[in-house]
């Protein structure tokens, strides 16, 4: 008879409680507890066994999910029950900085614990779904241990033993995803101010967010070069049309700060004499304003 694999989940908001279901789904004895203890409610309905103090939870199981809102809520919850942390292993699922995940690694180690770093890459509706993933990063034997439980969750990504890089590429892909979609919030507030409707403008919208993998690709190898020529695009273009962009929302009444913003940068470039190369410049200008 095979022996039941055993979990422990601390965090049960709306991604933990998926985890917990998953695990559940897949016949896992799912340890849980959650600083508000009527969270486990449902779960423990299904199953779940709720622990009275983080330290019992810790106690439970070898391997420990966190899905908690930050590193902060770890040592505050966790903190109080080090003690407990020997011989564990700490999936940290939850965000936070490169530099926050490798000194949580480094407190884990101190107190006998072992750091897994993951950034997911899905919404609570899609943990246990097809298709989605997570970045890991820490010691490489650690995830070839545990990998199979962690593919209950989603696909696992594993990125290398430095235990920031799974926080890293993760806020690499939200950077993408929240400025994108901040910006077409504002496309959307243009368009309503003229009585354009979200559907409306979707399929135009649409259009220009599939070309833009094309680009990516494109501009990609030629950023890695340091190859910023003007022989496709010319920064003096782009902010001549970024400018049209904030004097559009302006003309509309609506707030221009998103694109100004970006009108500012781009101005940056043209005074450190980028007007006659390519836009991807801006990359220089802001590593340059960062040093």
């Amino acid at each position: 008879m095979t022996e039941q694999q055993t979990v422990t989940v601390i965090g049960l908001g709306p991604m933990g409680r998926a985890m917990v279901n998953a695990f559940l789904d897949r016949g896992y004895r799912v340890t849980v507890w959650n600083r508000t203890a009527s969270r486990a409610d449902g779960v423990v309905a299904r199953g779940a066994v709720r622990a009275a103090t983080a330290a019992e939870a810790l106690k439970a199981n070898g391997l420990v999910v966190l899905s908690l809102t930050d590193y902060a809520a770890m040592y505050d919850i966790i903190g109080p029950a080090a003690d407990a942390l020997a011989g564990r292993v700490l999936v940290n699922l939850s965000s936070d900085t490169p530099a926050e995940a490798r000194t949580a690694a480094e407190w884990a180690a101190r107190h006998g614990a072992r750091q897994l770093t993951g950034g997911v890459q899905a919404s609570p509706s899609g943990i246990g779904a097809p298709g989605s993933s997570t970045f890991y990063s820490g010691p490489r034997e650690v995830f070839d241990a545990h990998r199979d439980t962690l593919e209950v969750l989603t696909a696992a990504d594993y990125l290398g033993a430095d235990p920031g890089l799974a926080a890293l590429y993760y806020q690499l892909q939200m950077d993408t995803f929240w400025t994108s979609m901040l910006s077409h919030l504002h496309t959307l507030a243009v368009a309503r101010a003229h009585g354009i409707s979200a559907q409306e403008i979707l399929p135009h919208i649409s259009t220009t967010a599939a070309s833009i993998p094309g680009f990516l690709e494109f501009y990609a190898p030629r950023i890695d070069a340091g190859d910023h020529g003007g022989d496709v695009d010319r920064l003096a273009m782009g902010t001549a049309s970024v400018d049209h962009v904030v004097h559009t929302a302006r003309d509309a009444g609506v707030d221009a700060s998103l694109p100004e913003a970006v009108l500012a940068v781009f101005r940056r470039g043209m005074e450190h004499g980028g007007a006659d190369g390519s836009f991807t410049g801006l990359i220089e200008v802001f590593a340059h304003d960062a040093a």
